[in-house]
């Protein structure tokens, strides 16, 4: 039976089910912290409608609560998203033939969960003309599941105010592992992690989430160089 486009993106989402339940506790999380700081809960629900990035958004309310500079932030969560200039070359050749409205709903759904799955599921369906509805059965799952659990976040979160220490964020951590090593047997990925988390301890005092933010600069531009050199050896061959 040939895949259909509602069956492709079926199959996107089903399979997308175990980080569903890793990022659960994560959405969970955030919601419980805007209740805890200074955002209104709506702007916390518009944060994960419209920035939609789980990292960015735990470090831009952490900043927020601290009074930080517009600019800062601004900064720091580009640079921490910068990771998905990797996974958008990695997963560009796949979907360049698209129409541009198609690559920016993919661009706006890609996570890193979702990479994670369309990394592997190209691996083994190279040439599946359907593979853009598998992608976005899987991104328009991840976004529903962040939406609802941030939701559950914010209602629950004056309720439960001690919430976030009941260990919860450790299921976020090992989905981050679950996604990580997988990607280890590459030299690219392998050293954008080594470099980025070397950075990471070493500048681990500086203020304002800096390390982190530099640790993810070092992180892209490691990965990056070593994907160059790839490339170019792979063409002189």
């Amino acid at each position: 039976m040939h895949p259909t486009r509602f069956s492709s993106f079926a199959a996107g989402a089903r399979d997308t089910i175990p980080m569903l339940i890793g990022a659960a506790p994560f959405g969970m999380i955030f919601g419980t912290l805007v209740t805890a700081g200074p955002l209104a809960p709506w702007q916390g629900q518009l944060m994960s409608l419209s920035v939609y990035a789980g990292s960015s958004q735990f470090i831009a309310a952490g900043l927020v609560a601290a009074n930080t500079a517009l600019l800062v932030i601004w900064l720091t969560t580009f640079i921490v998203n910068l990771r998905h200039a990797l996974y958008a070359a990695t997963l560009l050749p796949r979907i360049a033939h698209l129409p541009l409205r198609w690559r920016f709903s993919l661009g706006f759904l890609l996570t890193d969960e979702t990479f994670a799955v369309m990394n592997g599921y190209y691996r083994t369906h190279a040439q599946t003309p359907l593979g853009h509805w598998y992608f976005l059965g899987s991104g328009a799952a991840m976004y529903l599941n962040w939406q609802a659990w941030t939701l559950v976040g914010l209602l629950f979160g004056a309720v439960f105010p001690q919430l976030q220490s009941l260990g919860l964020d450790f299921a976020m951590v090992v989905t981050f592992l679950a996604i990580i090593v997988p990607q280890m047997n590459r030299l690219p990925h392998f050293g954008a992690a080594l470099a980025a988390g070397t950075a990471a301890w070493v500048l681990r005092g500086l203020p304002y989430k800096l390390g982190l933010m530099s640790a993810v600069a070092v992180g892209v531009a490691t990965g990056m160089a070593l994907s160059a050199r790839k490339a170019a050896e792979e063409a002189k061959a």
